[in-house]
């Protein structure tokens, strides 16, 4: 059986998912080269700020993580990143990154005054959340 093109297809997923992430925000902020506001009204109290800084680095910093190890099993089928348990892990992840996305597509849908181009971009992220679900549970059932 390959044990080889699973992480790597697990590998690059995450990566198309961290590239699609990228290009949210920088979609995110692209009106201020053109002069217009990004601001939105936050709920979230200046102090509590740092604590929002670092957990959306968290966010980002965990997928790096799952992609760094299922490119290390692809290079070592029978290490220890390539174990039944890391393989669960991949999955849970893939499945706890996928419901946040769904919870944020949904939000994006709602907003009266979304735009288009980051709607379609959030449904392609979540549609690649979902290809992931599915290719970590093969390498995790494998």
């Amino acid at each position: 059986m390959d044990t080889i093109a699973p992480a790597l297809r697990v590998a690059a997923l995450w990566g198309a998912w961290l590239l699609l992430m990228l290009f949210h925000v920088e979609l995110g902020l692209m009106p201020l080269f053109h002069g217009a506001s990004v601001e939105i009204q936050s709920q979230v109290p200046a102090r509590q700020l740092p604590r929002l800084f670092l957990a959306m680095l968290v966010y980002v910093l965990l997928p790096v993580w799952a992609l760094l190890l299922a490119v290390h099993a692809a290079t070592a089928p029978a290490g220890w990143s390539a174990a039944v348990g890391w393989r669960a892990a991949q999955f849970a992840l893939s499945v706890l990154y996928s419901a946040t996305n769904v919870v944020h597509l949904i939000a994006d849908i709602r907003i009266p005054d979304s735009r288009g181009d980051q709607v379609l971009l959030m449904l392609v992220l979540t549609l690649v959340g979902g290809l992931l679900n599915l290719e970590t549970w093969r390498w995790w059932q494998a």
